[in-house]
């Protein structure tokens, strides 16, 4: 039976957000921030969620598994209301905003270890980096000394006796759960805190959190070029995109001289940050010898998937004198396609007789790849 409850604050209006919903349930990256602030809570704890009376469906649907209790007008008296739904077994109590969606996991094990270590409050701090002034109107009046200051952030957490103790005993309103754990005696600690714990108020926090999350929680793009060349040799068949050419002049290589396919390859190792064919396949890998183009394709995309990455498109092109890839060119492009997985378009040149190509001493390829990695 787990011994840790996490109240998670969502009652707010968010007025200074200027939203049209309650804060918690405004979007960041297409999702909730309440379904943001969640994604770190430790598995193993009893999840409670304080919400708006009007929310109170949306919260369910947002934490399937998690208690939701409707809030009240400030924000102690829904921690409170909170605090009510910690079921029976239940030694440490952690309260979070919701607001601080994008606090990253290990601040709550450090708070969870703290309280259960010292027996006392604890609270996720950072030091205050900015000179700060105490003023009387436009009047400066001191400088305050900062090496003893520090910005609070959330999840609190506290020992259950001692935080049910102090809402029972509560006579003024706090600005935090700490402020009313030591207005009743209860002693309270620091640990590290995080900068991505900060705290959405304002518009300008919404924009913060979409432009430094926002690409992260939708996806990374990364692209990548690979480029291939090999001489004709009459003396071996052709084999270009993973296709059999019959009645066609061979090219030369160690494997089968695909350069069509060996250039996608190093599209999506380039995309991926993974080297290229040189490094992964190398002429002195008896494996290899005489292999077909699909079989690196096939190798690479395993290692591109490995690393994180799906693939969403390549673009690839011939540049030679023959053959001609008109009459195949969309079963070319069909069997590139299933080896890659995603969508692949071919298209062909020629060099107007200028170069090795354009003399027919051999084919160059030019292969762009489009991947992207989803944010952990």
């Amino acid at each position: 039976m787990t011994s840790v409850a996490v109240i998670v604050v969502a009652a707010g209006s968010g007025t200074r957000l200027g939203a049209d919903v309650p804060k918690a349930f405004v979007t960041v990256a297409g999702r909730p921030l309440l379904a943001h602030a969640i994604d770190a809570v430790p598995d193993d704890v009893q999840l409670v969620i304080v919400a708006p009376a009007t929310r109170v469906q949306d919260a369910r649907h947002i934490a399937p598994g998690a208690t939701v209790v409707t809030g009240a007008h400030t924000r102690q008296g829904s921690v409170a209301a909170g605090l009510r739904e910690v079921g029976a077994g239940i030694r440490t109590v952690l309260v979070h905003d919701a607001a601080r969606a994008f606090t990253p996991r290990e601040v709550f094990s450090r708070v969870i270890d703290a309280v259960e270590s010292t027996g006392g409050g604890v609270i996720p701090v950072l030091p205050v980096v900015d000179t700060i002034k105490r003023v009387d109107g436009t009047t400066v009046l001191e400088t305050v000394d900062r090496s003893v200051l520090a910005q609070v952030q959330t999840p609190q957490g506290f020992p259950r006796d001692a935080l049910e103790a102090a809402y029972a005993s509560a006579a003024d309103d706090h600005t935090d759960d700490a402020a009313l754990v030591a207005a009743s005696g209860g002693s309270v600690s620091t640990v590290v805190g995080d900068a991505r714990a900060f705290k959405i108020t304002t518009p300008a926090d919404l924009r913060r959190a979409e432009q430094e999350w926002g690409a992260e929680m939708t996806g990374e793009i990364r692209t990548g070029i690979g480029v291939d060349v090999h001489a004709y040799d009459a003396g071996e068949p052709l084999w270009l995109g993973g296709l059999y050419w019959p009645d066609e002049v061979g090219l030369s290589g160690h494997s089968d001289g695909d350069a069509m396919c060996h250039a996608i390859c190093d599209a999506l190792l380039s995309a991926a940050g993974l080297g290229d064919i040189g490094s992964k396949f190398g002429t002195d890998d008896p494996r290899f010898a005489g292999a077909h183009g699909d079989v690196f394709i096939r190798e690479t995309v395993a290692l591109v998937e490995g690393a994180g990455f799906t693939v969403n498109n390549v673009a690839v092109q011939l540049i030679a004198n023959g053959p001609r890839l008109g009459a195949r060119r969309t079963e070319l492009e069909s069997h590139l396609t299933s080896l890659v997985g995603a969508p692949v378009s071919v298209s062909a040149t020629t060099s107007d007789g200028l170069g090795f190509t354009g003399k027919g001493e051999g084919v160059a390829v030019i292969a762009n790849a489009l991947l992207s990695k989803v944010g952990q």
